[in-house]
């Protein structure tokens, strides 16, 4: 949703954090974490595969604090794609 990019800035503060000694096993069990901070090794975005699911994400930031009436945040805009049964066209386009 973010374009590929390797960097996303957003803003949040942690009150939850994933346990590192558990980030592994979670993530075998079939929750991905696909967003990390810069360390490496606080969780910052989880999601379920499209297989599981039709759109299941997570994140520790605050995307409503970027969204704009005509300019939803990614998270919100893959939500609004996915409940529209238009996000496989959308991702499609992302890796054009």
């Amino acid at each position: 949703m973010y374009g590929n990019a390797d960097v996303v800035s957003e803003r949040h503060r942690h009150r939850y954090e994933v346990n590192p000694e558990k980030v592994d096993t979670i993530h075998d069990a079939g929750l991905k974490f696909v967003g990390r901070d810069e360390t490496g090794t606080r969780m910052e975005v989880a999601e379920l595969p499209r297989s599981q699911h039709p759109y299941y994400v997570g994140c520790q930031y605050h995307p409503e604090f970027k969204s704009r009436p005509l300019n939803p945040s990614p998270p919100f805009h893959g939500l609004l794609l996915a409940a529209c049964g238009m996000l496989d066209d959308y991702v499609a386009g992302l890796k054009k």
